[in-house]
């Protein structure tokens, strides 16, 4: 077994010979390419080993960068991460018109079927107010966490943007948010997108 610097400058591994080998041939490592082989401890040059120093050179083409183990895990949350985006916006947005009408003194219930006095006075005026302010807090949360995310970045925060998302009359957007806290939810806990976030 063999750790690798790949040309990102980062540790790859542990690979196996074969893999090695394998990786010559397509052209993701040269023979200069540097490795710390299983209970060494001084990295060396690829062709500096003896079961790799046979490998010829000339159909190694020019270095390429390793592939990135969290490739497969940002392809992964793509679609989940710009869900959660969406939803923060959108949550956003909603929150900012029904802070804008408790502030002019109206109340999008005001012409509904329910008595006005109750429903209307419950969410306008301070309270409604209030609850705008959370609401846009929320939806910065679930919006970081989306943004994140998609960088694979914070793992816990991505959880949390999830778990809002899906909580109904908390999440900015329940019907949107809800499928989309469960789709990235399910996407976090595979054992190949949690091991690529840093």
């Amino acid at each position: 077994m063999y750790k690798v610097i790949g040309a990102d400058q980062k540790e790859y591994g542990p690979v196996t010979a074969e893999q090695l080998r394998q990786w010559i041939t397509e052209g993701r490592v040269s023979l200069q390419t540097q490795v710390l082989p299983e209970g060494a401890t001084e990295w060396k040059a690829l062709g500096d080993l003896p079961e790799f120093a046979a490998a010829s050179p000339g159909a190694v083409p020019a270095m390429r960068a390793m592939p990135a183990p969290s490739s497969a895990g940002a392809e992964l949350v793509r679609g989940p991460a710009i869900g959660l985006i969406v939803v923060a916006i959108l949550g956003v947005l909603l929150q900012i018109i029904s802070l804008i009408f408790n502030l002019a003194g109206a109340s999008f219930l005001e012409n509904s079927q329910m008595p006005k006095e109750a429903w209307a006075n419950m969410f306008s005026g301070t309270i409604g107010v209030v609850s705008n302010i959370i609401g846009i807090l929320v939806s910065g949360v679930i919006l970081l966490g989306g943004l994140k995310m998609k960088k694979l970045e914070s793992y816990g925060l991505a959880m949390t943007a999830s778990i809002i998302a899906m909580i109904p009359c908390f999440s900015p957007c329940c019907l949107l948010g809800l499928p989309i806290g469960i789709w990235a939810l399910v996407v976090l806990s595979k054992p190949e997108v949690k091991n690529a976030f840093h």
